[in-house]
C-alpha cells in the first residue's frame, strides 16, 4: 500500500473519531454551573452534584461532561470539589504549572472536538509551585525542565517589567501570566481548537483558584484574542528556547 493511501486512511478514521456534536450546554451555561458550583463550595453548602453510584452506573454507559479544564497537579486543587461536581461532569487535564504543550493540547483537543465540550479553562492558582520554582530559577533535573520551559516566557515578561525587585514583589501577576501563556500556547499548538473557537462553537475563559479562600475567580478571555485567532499556528511558543532554566 502507498503513502498516498495510507494517509487517506489516517485521515478517514481521524474524521470518524472526531464526529460528536457539540454539547447541549453552551459556554456561557457552562461557566454559570462553574461559577454557582463554586458558591456552593465557599459558602461551605455543597450539594455533591452527580457523586453518588448511581452516578457512577449512569456514566458507565458513556461520558457527556459539559467542560473541559486544563489545571495544575497540585493538590490543593481538586478540580471536580472546587466546583461541587461529580462524575462525568468535568473532562480534566492536570499537569504542574497548567500548561498547555503538546499532550495538553491533545487531550483538550479530545475533549472539544471529540466529546462536544463548548467551555475550556485554563485554571491556574496562588502559590503556585512551578511558576515559583521558575521564578526563582531554582535547578530542576530530568523531565522537569521540558515542562517548565512553558512557564519561562510568562516569568520573564513579567521579570522584564519589575527589573531590581525580587520575585515575591510579582510572583502573583507571573502567575496569571502563565495562564495567558497556557492559553496562547494552546492556540498555536491546536489548529483544532482555535477553529472551534473561531466558529464560535469553544468559548475559552482564563480563571485562578484562591488556596487561601477557596474562591475561584474568572478571568474572562485572552486579551489579545483576536490577534491570536489570526496568526498562523506553530508548534508552541518559541519565546522559551531564549531562556536557559538553571
Amino acid at each position: 500500500m502507498n503513502l498516498k493511501k495510507l494517509s487517506l486512511i489516517a485521515a478517514v478514521t481521524c474524521s470518524s473519531v472526531f464526529a460528536s456534536s457539540m454539547s447541549d450546554i453552551n459556554p456561557n451555561e457552562a461557566l454559570k454551573l462553574l461559577q454557582d458550583g463554586n458558591k456552593r463550595f465557599v459558602d461551605g453548602k455543597p450539594t455533591h452534584v452527580n457523586a453518588g453510584l448511581n452516578r457512577v452506573k449512569e456514566t458507565s454507559k458513556g461520558q457527556h461532561p459539559f467542560v473541559t479544564i486544563n489545571a495544575c497537579s497540585d493538590s490543593r486543587v481538586p478540580v471536580e470539589l472546587l466546583f461541587d461536581r461529580g462524575f462525568g461532569d468535568i473532562f480534566v487535564i492536570r499537569n504542574a504549572g497548567n500548561v498547555s504543550d503538546t499532550d495538553e493540547a491533545g487531550t483538550i483537543e479530545y475533549g472539544t472536538e471529540h466529546l462536544g465540550t463548548r467551555l475550556v479553562v485554563i485554571l491556574g492558582h496562588t502559590s503556585c509551585g512551578a511558576v515559583t520554582a521558575v521564578a526563582k530559577g531554582d535547578h530542576v533535573e530530568g523531565n522537569i525542565p521540558k515542562l517548565v520551559d512553558n512557564i519561562v516566557p510568562a516569568v520573564n515578561k513579567i521579570k522584564d517589567k519589575n527589573t531590581g525587585h525580587s520575585h515575591e514583589k510579582w510572583l502573583t501577576e507571573a502567575i496569571t501570566e502563565n495562564v495567558w501563556q497556557s492559553y496562547e500556547d494552546l492556540l498555536k499548538k491546536s489548529e483544532i481548537v482555535k477553529h472551534l473557537v473561531k466558529d464560535g462553537k469553544v468559548k475559552i475563559v482564563g480563571a485562578m483558584y484562591n488556596v487561601d479562600n477557596g474562591e475561584v475567580k474568572f478571568l474572562g478571555e485572552h486579551p489579545n484574542l483576536k490577534a491570536l485567532l489570526e496568526t498562523n499556528g506553530s508548534h508552541g511558543s518559541n519565546e522559551a528556547s531564549k531562556y536557559i532554566i538553571k
